[in-house]
């Protein structure tokens, strides 16, 4: 499975301050740390572009190529600017694909809109979006799914429901709750409640100034 992942172009880098790392990114390139693995920390630069088509690439092991070299690495981190949302840096992680490792992916909720429970007017509520999962690094999922397409107002479906694929295990407790189908009081009340506070809000609002002239 190794060589179909996805390969990606590194170059080192001294780390010589902020300074550095403004002009770097002028470039149009993205600073990066690559560690574990028994491996010494290695700073490294990488195209912003061919990094981006990489993250968006399936599979989670990306094969970094260093003067020749190539190692297989899974992302650990990543910055984001703020406002742009473009990447200003990464950590990569060296990984051993004989060997299993730990992994956070998504979580989605599947068949909820055509399940009993909002038929009858029922709310889907998720409430974890993320798991933690065991698996070698080219059976990473991008995401696993918990279906709901037979849930009823007022039940609740845990961590025993997710579906994973062969090779993959939870590493999160089983009984922990991931997904509740809400009766649609419980959002009508909270509604009535913040219209009645608004009305006793409006009726004591005390008298102006001018009110009291006018009197």
């Amino acid at each position: 499975m190794a060589d179909s992942n996805t390969t990606l172009t590194i170059a080192p880098r001294s780390i010589e301050g902020s300074r550095s790392t403004r002009r770097l990114r002028r470039e149009g390139l993205v600073p990066g740390v690559l560690y574990g693995g028994g491996g010494d920390p290695l700073a490294f630069q990488v195209d912003a572009r061919e990094l981006r088509h990489a993250l968006l690439a399936q599979g989670a092991v990306i094969e970094l190529t260093l003067e020749g070299a190539m190692t297989p690495a899974v992302l650990k981190d990543r910055q984001r600017h703020p406002l742009r949302g473009e990447t200003t840096h990464v950590d990569f992680l060296r990984v051993d694909l004989t060997k299993a490792i730990e992994a956070i992916v998504p979580l989605e909720a599947i068949g909820g809109e055509s399940s009993p429970g909002v038929r009858d007017g029922g709310i889907v509520d998720q409430q974890l979006r993320e798991v933690t999962i065991e698996a070698l690094p080219n059976a990473i999922p991008e995401s696993v799914t918990i279906d709901v397409s037979e849930a009823n107002i007022g039940d609740t479906f845990t961590l025993e429901h997710v579906q994973l694929p062969d090779g993959v295990t939870l590493v999160d407790e089983l009984d922990t709750p991931a997904v509740s189908m809400l009766a649609p009081r419980l959002r009508d009340e909270g509604e009535s409640e913040i219209e009645a506070e608004t009305e006793v809000v409006g009726e004591a609002a005390p008298k102006s100034d001018a009110d009291d002239a006018g009197e």
